[in-house]
């Protein structure tokens, strides 16, 4: 029997008011400790995500329903999306890099250090259409030895950085965060919106050149994890409460209730409307709805 709880949206905005999609929300998965970072894989149609605390990555197989590892250990891995050839890029909060997994299964390393200093604990990370990859810093991952192993910063600030598509080279986009957490582009990549977590809020970011960043006002307030945009140029949101669904003008629309709180999601599947939710205790959940998210490969 599937296990499944009924979907639950409050609408705050007429404008949401005409929703779709399955009146169940699936639970994929239950066991463990803390889910994160979810990533589709459309080559193998397969969905990956982190658990944290237990040091390792699981993977669920669309076509079979199946759970299975996918590495062990991850490095504490967190956050991880996929680029634009289909390779998953994931961020170690243990290792304190960002990695890439080759299609051969090695490893390489991205980014372990800036001004010869070590990273905190990357955090969410993002590809731009350009193959530049941009990831927070946060020290969430050195505050103790549950997520990583307790350690002192020693750049000694939590950043937002890009790695260039040519050189290689890391640099500071953004150096005015307390707790940078997830981030992702609007549609046409012409906006970039963080989490601050700390404060407690969304900012707004104007990208300029491809390479820099401007403005950083507040976009809307709220205790926020991961955020995704869907084609519609809406932001989703996860929060203590389940997933919260806003305009780009900032109005709240509706929220999609949970039994606990959500740290992440992603949108997958062949046509990019299954939503896939990770949560704080550690479950995987999955709705099909009746939009689609941004591309991102």
């Amino acid at each position: 029997m599937i296990d499944r709880f009924r979907t639950e949206f409050e609408v705050a905005d007429d404008r949401f008011k005409d929703y779709s999609g399955d009146e169940y929300v699936e639970v994929l998965y239950r066991g463990g400790r803390k889910s994160e970072g979810p990533a589709y894989l459309a080559a193998g149609r397969f969905l990956v995500w982190s658990d944290i605390p237990n040091d390792r990555m699981l993977r669920w197989d669309e076509t079979t329903g199946e759970v299975g590892v996918f590495r062990q250990p991850s490095g504490y891995s967190n956050g991880n999306t996929i680029d634009r050839q289909g390779r998953l890029i994931s961020c170690e909060q243990g290792n304190r890099r960002v990695t890439r997994t080759e299609p051969d299964g090695s490893i390489t390393v991205l980014a372990d250090s800036f001004d010869d200093k070590r990273l905190n604990s990357p955090n969410d990370v993002v590809v731009r259409s350009d193959g530049s990859i941009w990831f927070t810093d946060p020290r969430y991952g050195i505050t103790g030895d549950y997520e990583g192993y307790a350690a002192d910063s020693e750049i000694g600030a939590d950043h937002v950085y890009r790695i260039d598509p040519e050189s290689g080279a890391l640099s500071i986009v953004a150096d005015d965060f307390v707790r940078p957490n997830g981030l992702a582009f609007s549609a046409d990549e012409s906006e970039l919106y963080i989490v601050e977590t700390r404060l407690r809020t969304i900012r707004r970011f104007d990208v300029e050149g491809g390479a820099t960043l401007s403005g950083g006002e507040e976009f809307v307030p709220g205790w926020f994890d991961g955020i995704r945009l869907d084609t519609q140029g809406r932001i989703w949101a996860a929060s203590i409460d389940g997933l919260h669904c806003y305009d780009p003008d900032g109005t709240l629309l509706g929220n999609l209730l949970t039994p606990e709180g959500v740290s992440n999601l992603t949108f997958g599947g062949p046509r990019r409307n299954h939503l896939f939710i990770t949560t704080n205790c550690g479950d995987v959940y999955s709705i099909r709805v009746g939009f689609t998210g941004v591309k991102t490969v």
